[in-house]
C-alpha cells in the first residue's frame, strides 16, 4: 500500500525538496498528498513545479492557533495521510495537534538530540565545545524536540567551523536521513504504532543524493 505525506513548511524546504526528489521516484511507494506552508513560501512554487498539490493555510488569516491548526488538521484528515512531516516548519506545535497526529508525526532537527533543543544549535554546539554534532529524525510529541529519535547522523567538529559550515554540512546530512525514514516507512522496515517502534534492517527502495548505495536501514 503506498505510504502517503503530507509535509509543512515555512520557507524553501530544502527538506521537502530532498523528501519530494526521493518520493518522486518510480520504485518507491510513497506519495506526498500536500505540502503545506503556514505563510507564503518559495517551497510552495518548488513543490508545485514537481506537480506536488500545495497550500497556504496563512496564520495571519486565522484569528487563534487553536483555529490555524485546526485548519491544518481538516486538510490532512480529508487527505488519508499516513504520516505529516515538518520540514522547516517554524511554529511551536500545540499538545492539542501532537497528539491527534500521534506517532505519525515527524521531525528532522539540526543536532545530535537530546543534545542542543531549540534553535541556533550550531553555534551552541561550537560554544559547547562539541567535537561532534549532526542531525536527528524524531517522532514529535508535545515537549520540544523531545520524542523518540529513529535515526541519527554525525559530522565531525572541525577547528575552522562557523556556524554557517558547520550548518552545511550538517544540512548535507539531513538531506540523507529524511528520506531514508520515508523510505524505510514506505517499504514497511520502520513501523510506529501505539508507541512501539519496529524497526528491520533492510535495503531502501530508491536511491538518495550524495548516500552511499545500496541503503541500509538502520544506517
Amino acid at each position: 500500500m503506498t505510504y502517503r505525506l503530507a509535509i509543512m513548511i515555512s520557507g524553501r524546504g530544502s527538506n521537502m525538496i530532498a523528501l519530494a526528489d526521493y518520493a518522486l521516484q518510480e520504485d518507491v511507494d510513497a506519495d506526498i498528498a500536500v505540502v503545506i506552508a503556514d505563510k507564503p513560501a518559495a517551497g510552495l512554487d518548488v513543490a508545485k513545479a514537481r506537480g506536488i498539490p500545495v497550500q497556504l493555510i496563512d496564520r495571519q488569516d486565522y484569528a487563534t492557533r487553536q483555529d490555524h491548526e485546526a485548519a491544518i488538521m481538516n486538510l490532512i484528515d480529508s487527505l488519508d495521510v499516513d504520516g505529516v512531516f515538518l520540514a522547516g516548519y517554524m511554529r511551536v506545535l500545540s499538545a492539542e495537534f501532537c497528539q491527534h497526529f500521534n506517532h505519525r508525526l515527524f521531525n528532522i532537527h539540526p543536532s545530535l538530540l537530546p543534545r542542543h533543543k531549540g534553535l541556533d544549535t550550531h553555534q551552541r554546539a561550537l560554544d559547547s565545545g562539541d567535537k561532534t554534532h549532526g542531525c536527528s529524525v524524531h517522532l514529535v510529541t508535545a515537549e520540544l524536540d523531545d520524542g523518540p529519535v529513529l535515526i541519527q547522523r554525525e559530522v565531525e567538529v572541525l577547528d575552522a567551523d562557523d556556524a554557517d559550515r558547520l550548518a552545511a554540512r550538517v544540512l548535507t546530512q539531513e538531506h540523507i536521513i529524511y528520506p531514508m525514514v520515508l523510505g524505510a516507512l514506505a517499504s514497511g522496515l520502520l513501523n510506529v504504532s501505539n508507541g512501539d517502534i519496529e524497526m528491520n534492517i533492510g535495503v531502501l527502495p530508491g536511491v538518495i543524493p550524495n548516500a552511499p548505495a545500496p541503503i541500509n536501514w538502520p544506517h
